[in-house]
């Protein structure tokens, strides 16, 4: 399943060991490659349920996959600041114009290898259209999307292909979107498949926010 080199990586044998246990115990498997290359936008659905989170983070350690996410810098504030940065986070200010596309489009290009997770839905509740600024940001950083599902239904957790965006935003999200159905999530009447018309509205996207 997993690659030695290329990725960046997090833990150790034991933290290995323990998550990969954890997630046998409770059912899932792995399923596909990270790819074994230094930075990519990776982009996670269905994502209807706080569970998504528990085992990401178990996903994350079995396989020594070190994904970090950015949060308003108003959350890193003791006692929580260490936490969160333990489990990938990093602080941007979001009232910057723009904030979340620059900051991570910055930090791609300053950086060896990294990774950055994102949830296209932006919330666990019902949606129509995605928040495509993690197209925006993988284009501008010039690195792929990697997609990953959580297919509750069959209890596994997997790696798609790198996919190169391209300048037709629209079409790259309808493809996209066409990898992830409604019967991975755990509840699937929280997560609307759209095969068309994803482009967001300015105020909606994530580099907004």
């Amino acid at each position: 399943m997993e690659s030695r080199v290329g990725y960046p990586r997090r833990g150790n044998a034991i933290s290995r060991t323990l998550a990969r246990w954890a997630l046998k115990i409770a059912g899932w498997r792995i399923e596909g490659a990270v790819p074994a290359i230094p930075k990519f936008v990776l982009i996670v659905a269905p994502h209807t349920s706080n569970w998504d989170f528990i085992v990401g983070v178990l996903v994350m350690f079995a396989i020594d996959l070190k994904v970090s996410w950015l949060g308003k810098h108003t959350l890193f504030r003791f006692p929580l600041s260490p936490v969160l940065r333990w489990l990938g986070g990093e602080p941007i200010d979001r009232s910057v114009e723009h904030g979340t596309v620059r900051a991570a489009i910055g930090r791609f290009a300053t950086r060896s290898s990294w990774v950055l997770g994102l949830t296209p839905q932006g919330t666990r509740r019902p949606v129509r259209h995605w928040k495509t600024g993690f197209h925006r940001i993988a284009l501008g950083a010039g690195v792929p999307i990697v997609a990953v599902w959580f297919d509750y239904g069959s209890r596994c957790v997997g790696f798609g292909t790198p996919f190169h965006p391209g300048p037709d935003e629209s079409a790259d999200v309808v493809a996209l979107r066409r990898l992830f159905r409604k019967e991975m999530a755990r509840y699937p009447e929280r997560y609307i498949e759209r095969e068309g018309g994803d482009v967001l509205a300015k105020s909606e996207s994530l580099d907004e926010r």
